[in-house]
């Protein structure tokens, strides 16, 4: 599968991991309606939509805010866009997932994006990286 990122969601990441820095910032990444996706396509992330980190220890830490997800959920069934991801920065430059955020991850094959020292993109699965992640190359457009 190929992952591209549009230039405008790659600027709002960035954008967003400055303004909360020193805590993690986090969001959403989303993608054009499509149903029955084959393995071999193209993804297209077109937005990357900020939500609050209600994490109790948001300085090294995140947790996306439920009522967010829940939205966008709600609008994917509804025909809007789809919900591909998710993505969160790491103040420490740290551009791997951690160990934390491999506990937490859920092996559904959603993309998880890290805003660092720059920005890498990962698949949640059942192997890799702390046993969860495989990293993938994030395209721009």
């Amino acid at each position: 599968m190929e992952w591209q990122i549009a230039r405008d969601a790659l600027d709002a990441i960035r954008a967003h991991a400055d303004r909360a820095a020193p805590q993690e910032a986090c969001g959403l990444l989303l993608g054009p309606h499509a149903e029955g996706l084959q393995p071999a396509e193209r993804v297209m992330i077109g937005e990357a939509r900020a939500t609050a980190n209600v994490s109790d220890r948001p300085a090294t830490n995140f947790e996306i805010d439920p009522q967010a997800l829940f939205r966008a959920h709600r609008e994917a069934r509804g025909g809007g866009p789809r919900l591909l991801g998710y993505y969160h920065s790491h103040p420490n430059g740290c551009t791997q997932p951690s160990a934390i955020d491999a506990a937490r991850a859920a092996p559904d094959g959603k993309l998880w994006i890290i805003c660092a020292s720059g920005i890498t993109g990962w698949i949640a699965g059942d192997a890799g990286l702390h046993g969860r992640f495989r990293p993938i190359k994030l395209l721009e457009t």
